[in-house]
């Protein structure tokens, strides 16, 4: 076994006095890139009935729009592509793309962290009226994401419908939305997707440029309180910047690097630098605990909101799914366990953007090389803790 495992296996998380639980509970997510096959044999169909809707999912036989990791790739490891589309909205004079109200349309799933996370900013930034949004349906067939249609039950959620953008009534997926920015676009089919409705065409849908936008670009048109939101605060931006840099790497992708992984060796590099990093989030998390209840103490920052897309979505998916369960957030990380509860159930931005629903239908029933019977577990009840609740073992550990 990996040495760097064994010693993370034999140390309990970092200024925990808890019990260790290391048993897997949950099903994680997936981008909007795309799952791959790795041998030649036919294609099978495979139909999976959920409630009055039937899916179907190509077997791991056939090399579709999911490719995660090339068939002649040997190193096993998962690398994600470059965002295509870089422009940036500006509220200076004469600027390509303005900052104007009703101009811009967001596309985004509620599956996807990536995506959520410019919701977040949305929400934070009183947006709601000045930047439109919708959301495709969870399930990511060979096309890519979809529209949801009129007739489809099993995606509820804000938004959910079919696009709502003039010229994209017609469109049934989100690749329709590229073409028409670029007939000869050959990268991958992802949200977030910001749309820019005057000119007909993709602004950017790299989400980190969107969430940076939305945080200064648009304050001349929003609501005075609204412009005191600073997610980059000039006075932590080395700090913010150097955050993002290891939780991007370590986390956010970190998650994605384990559960893609097509050799042992892979999976174990990655989920090991995993939950070290974790480790060092709840370090500086409990350090930190006593000056506030973001990463930065009293004042919330993209930070705050990069890390939490992920870490909600930890122990409902990644720890089964992508098997990242080395330990759970609820039972293995309090000081994460206590930040991530308190942005989800304090900060209504957080908790209005979080669809358990797509989150674990999308990871479970998209991802049909890792889950080929694309069986969704149910747990772990509930998705995400009351404040002040802990489970059994916690509970027991803090009274001992």
């Amino acid at each position: 076994m990996n040495l760097l495992l064994v010693r993370l296996l034999c140390r309990p998380p970092v200024s925990s006095r808890l019990v260790l639980l290391c048993r897997g509970s949950s099903s994680h997510f997936s981008t909007n890139n795309r799952v791959t096959s790795s041998s030649n044999t036919a294609t099978q169909q495979i139909f999976i009935s959920s409630g009055n809707r039937k899916f179907q999912t190509a077997a791991m036989a056939e090399s579709k729009i999911t490719d995660w990791v090339p068939n002649n790739d040997k190193t096993g490891e998962f690398k994600r592509q470059q965002s295509s589309f870089r422009n940036f909205i500006s509220r200076d004079k004469g600027a390509q793309f303005p900052a104007e109200k009703g101009r811009y349309h967001l596309y985004v799933s509620f599956a996807c962290p990536w995506a959520t996370r410019t919701l977040i900013a949305r929400k934070l930034k009183g947006l709601e009226d000045i930047v439109s949004f919708s959301a495709v349906h969870w399930y990511m067939g060979p096309k890519g994401w979809r529209f949801p249609t009129l007739e489809d039950t099993d995606a509820a959620g804000e938004n959910v419908t079919p696009s709502p953008v003039e010229g994209h009534e017609k469109f049934t997926h989100i690749r329709e939305v590229y073409f028409q920015a670029n007939p000869d676009y050959e990268g991958r089919f992802t949200v977030p997707v910001l749309y820019d409705k005057i000119q007909k065409t993709i602004v950017n849908n790299e989400s980190s440029e969107i969430l940076r936008m939305f945080g200064t670009e648009f304050d001349d048109l929003v609501d005075e309180p609204y412009r005191g939101v600073d997610l980059y605060p000039a006075a932590l931006r080395k700090d913010i910047d150097e955050a993002h840099a290891w939780q991007y790497d370590l986390i956010n992708n970190g998650v994605y690097k384990s559960g893609f992984a097509t050799t042992q060796e892979a999976y174990e590099r990655n989920v090991v630098a995993l939950f070290e990093a974790l480790d060092k989030a709840e370090a500086h998390l409990s350090a930190a605990a006593g000056g506030g209840p973001f990463w930065f103490g009293d004042k919330i920052t993209e930070v705050d909101v990069r890390l939490f897309v992920t870490i909600i979505r930890f122990d409902p998916v990644y720890v089964q799914h992508f098997k990242c369960n080395i330990r759970d957030i609820r039972s293995g990380y309090p000081a994460i366990h206590r930040w991530m509860r308190h942005l989800y159930w304090q900060v209504p931005a957080f908790k209005d953007t979080t669809n358990f629903l797509h989150i674990k239908n999308h990871y479970t029933r998209s991802h049909t090389n890792i889950n080929p019977l694309s069986i969704t577990p149910l747990g772990p009840v509930p998705d995400i803790l009351p404040l002040g609740e802990e489970v059994a073992a916690v509970a027991a550990a803090r009274r001992a």
